[in-house]
């Protein structure tokens, strides 16, 4: 029987460090500036569940740091354009997610980065490993391999006589060749067979959903790389018009109207990279801090959704989910 492990701490890519805590006690106002790709609402409960980790550290805004937020809105141009007035301003630290971390990583000056990367970051170049980065950014990876012979298996409960799954993905985002890679070897492990279908933009993506449904899947699983996560909601629309189960590895899917996720507890991880903020306001260097991985992870099912697909989720795969959506 699958298990979901639930609420863990998560441990440094490569070795366990143990930094003492130590609150500063200053009068000095920290810039802290935050960059998404996306738009602000898709951003809120991320930057949320920093500012909770830096309160949780003594961090107090307009007490002893300044928030500057920015979001892209999905739009390369201009979230280069806030990268750079970002930069101008000079701040203790950016945190940055999607795409917007290239944005912040090439500013000149270089500046301190922390990011929250779906991909690898060292296959996307941004660190020359986990343990030690070595260069102006550090913080969190949300690739877990391991969870995807998982997510099939919830699939499978669900649907016991899949044999064949419809994988989404981007082939520009980083990770992409070895997710794939263990995508096929897990379909291998229980007998699936994996129909791959890849997309670099909205309009690629659209143009490939026919031949996704022509393929006959049993059900489909996206890469929660950008830009699935930027269509989640008219995916959602899409599989749910074909009642065709879907799932990935964030709860921002199900949310959305997708059968079902498990991957990394993302509040949990926002939470975290008030840590490296706080180490780096404090005079450590970004690429002198292991890159993190998580092992906090949540399994989500929205049971409103199965249920105007016609499915009924099983009872054990509902008493073992750490939400659902009704």
């Amino acid at each position: 029987m699958i298990q979901p492990r639930r609420r863990q701490i998560l441990i440094a890519a490569g070795a366990l460090l143990a930094a003492p805590r130590v609150v500063a006690q200053s009068s000095r106002i920290h810039r802290v500036a935050f960059l998404s790709s996306g738009r602000q609402p898709d951003s809120a409960a991320g930057l949320k569940a920093f500012l909770e980790g830096l309160r949780a550290l003594d961090y107090h805004e307009g007490r002893n740091f300044a928030l500057d937020a920015r979001y892209g809105d999905y739009s390369a141009e201009r979230t280069a354009k806030l990268a750079a007035e970002i930069a101008a301003g000079k701040p203790a630290v950016i945190l940055a997610s999607g795409s917007a971390i290239a944005a912040a990583i090439r500013q000149s000056p270089p500046l301190p980065v922390i990011f929250i990367h779906s991909g690898d970051p060292v296959d996307a170049g941004y660190a020359d490993s986990l343990p030690r980065p070595g260069r102006n950014a550090t913080g969190i990876s949300l690739l877990a391999l391991d969870l995807i012979l998982m997510r099939m298996e919830f699939l499978k409960e669900d649907r016991p006589r899949m044999r064949r799954v419809a994988f989404l993905a981007s082939p520009e985002h980083a990770g992409q060749k070895r997710e794939l890679a263990a995508s096929r070897a897990a379909a291998d492990r229980i007998g699936v067979e994996v129909l791959y279908h890849e997309a670099r933009n909205p309009a690629e993506l659209t143009a490939a959903l026919p031949a996704v449904i022509a393929g006959k899947p049993d059900a489909a699983l996206l890469f929660s790389d950008a830009l699935m996560v930027g269509q989640r909601q008219e995916l959602a629309a899409f599989f749910l018009k074909h009642k065709m189960p879907s799932a990935a590895g964030w709860s921002a899917f199900p949310d959305s109207g997708h059968v079902l996720s498990y991957g990394p507890e993302r509040s949990a991880v926002w939470r975290r990279a008030a840590n490296f903020a706080d180490r780096i306001i404090k005079g450590a260097r970004p690429g002198d801090l292991p890159i993190e991985l998580p092992t906090v992870f949540e399994l989500v099912v929205n049971r409103g959704v199965a249920a105007a697909m016609k499915l009924t989720l099983p009872q054990s795969l509902l008493l073992r989910a750490d939400r659902v959506i009704e």
